[in-house]
């Protein structure tokens, strides 16, 4: 089980990394913070049951660094958009 958490962590920083190195998605979207942290949590917090210390920072801190960021984000939508970040919104139908 410990194996398939790796790849999952892996895949996710990897596929965020690889889709901001395309074009795909921008460093600082909501997309690439949230698989960033996803998944260099779930390794960080596999380096840190297996006592892998280099490991544990090297995830640990990027796991921080992509949390900051994005609740940088959401912070500067929510001054920006109060509105839209409220529970139960729904936009205006368009027809």
């Amino acid at each position: 089980m410990t194996d398939i958490l790796q790849i999952v962590g892996a895949v996710l920083v990897l596929a965020g990394f690889f889709a901001s190195q395309i074009g795909a998605v921008d460093a600082r979207s909501l997309a690439y913070l949230i698989v960033n942290a996803l998944g260099s949590g779930v390794l960080a917090v596999l380096a840190l049951l297996g006592h892998e210390w280099g490991f544990l920072l090297l995830e640990g801190v990027w796991c921080l660094v992509a949390l900051a960021s994005l609740l940088g984000v959401l912070g500067r939508a929510r001054r920006q958009r109060p509105h839209l970040l409220r529970a139960g919104h729904r936009s205006a139908p368009t027809d």
